[in-house]
């Protein structure tokens, strides 16, 4: 089985602790209105399936530094908190990109844009609307997330660890995914090492160093066991992320979750169009890019175009080099969690496009 999903018994019981949160704030919203009642349910539609692959990481390296499930209670209220964590990033993201769907359905903007419109509001109030609405989910999010390691069964030391990885996780990807939006609305040319220092930081930490990291401190790992994680997780991360950039201009649909070449008919600022950029095959990457937008037969040019360059060569030798860092950082750790980092490795590299 992927390393990247968890085992059926782990799963239910994570999809229990993150039900379990999510009927909380159902609960509460039965007194504050009929708005909000909508609000509590699109959230919860929001947090419905997906692969739950940080969570996964949680339980993964808590087994890996060998964890007893009698010692630690709160195990699967710890891993549902990442999850919620992950949905309210990806809330907040779909405001950021003006997205009203999320795989072929209205994401709780676009059932709150249709929830105005329905109620007689114009295109720009409903379109506030729903805006308002998703901003709202995401922090509700963000909030049961902190909750549950908050009221979670911990000593004070492991709750501190807990919170701190928390803190790293909201700030590095705040900090990365402005970065992001900086760099796509051209107000300074990037450099290729900004593009890879955004793209690590929108993701490496809350999607791999954090989850990782929180199962091993909830398995009693040392302090420089958690440090050597730490490293893994970050060049996972990164890899992770490029991965998701070549899939975003050269993946199937099916792989991206949207139209093939989204990232190109959308003309997204990321390592591998940096890279494109230092070739002396710039110009015609930047024509064909400027024209992936038209269609299928554009967005084919485009990755011709990317590919001649040598730019998708590069990244695949990046990707390869973070994948062999984060297994040589693995090295002080025990041998399950180095074949955890190992297998993450492998399952990171087999969905590159």
């Amino acid at each position: 089985m992927s390393t990247l999903a968890p085992p059926p018994v782990a799963r239910v019981a994570i999809d229990d602790a993150i039900e379990a949160a999510l009927s909380r704030i159902r609960g509460r919203a039965g007194s504050l209105g009929g708005a909000f009642t909508a609000l509590a349910d699109a959230t919860a539609r929001a947090a419905q399936g997906g692969k739950r692959f940080r969570p996964a990481l949680v339980a993964s390296a808590f087994e890996a530094f060998g964890g007893d499930l009698e010692d630690a209670p709160a195990l699967y209220s710890v891993a549902a908190a990442f999850e919620l964590l992950h949905t309210a990033f990806v809330v907040h993201d779909d405001v950021i990109d003006h997205d009203i769907e999320r795989r072929g359905i209205p994401n709780v903007a676009g059932e709150f844009r249709a929830r105005g419109l329905a109620r007689g509001a114009d295109e720009a109030g409903a379109a506030l609307l729903g805006e308002a609405a998703a901003i709202l989910a995401g922090d509700l999010l963000l909030h049961e997330a902190a909750r549950l390691i908050a009221l979670a069964d911990l000593s004070s030391h492991v709750r501190e660890g807990l919170y701190g990885l928390l803190d790293d996780a909201v700030l590095v990807s705040a900090a990365g995914e402005l970065a992001d939006v900086e760099n796509a609305v051209g107000a300074h040319d990037a450099d290729t090492d900004s593009l890879l220092a955004a793209a690590h930081d929108k993701t490496a930490v809350y999607s791999f160093t954090a989850p990782l990291c929180a199962g091993a401190l909830l398995a009693g790992a040392t302090p420089a066991q958690l440090e050597s994680l730490r490293r893994a997780g970050g060049f996972l991360g990164l890899a992770f992320q490029l991965v998701d950039d070549l899939i975003g201009a050269f993946g199937t649909a099916a792989q991206a979750g949207r139209t093939e070449g989204g990232d190109l008919r959308e003309a997204k600022l990321t390592p591998l169009v940096g890279l494109a950029r230092e070739t002396a095959s710039w110009p015609r990457v930047t024509e064909a890019l400027s024209l992936a937008w038209t269609g299928p037969v554009a967005v084919r040019e485009a990755q011709q175009a990317l590919e001649e360059s040598g730019a998708r060569s590069r990244l695949l030798s990046l990707i390869e080099d973070a994948l062999d860092d984060a297994t040589a950082s693995a090295g002080p750790l025990p041998e399950p969690a180095r074949e955890l980092v190992r297998s993450l490795a492998v399952s990171i590299a087999e969905r590159s496009p």
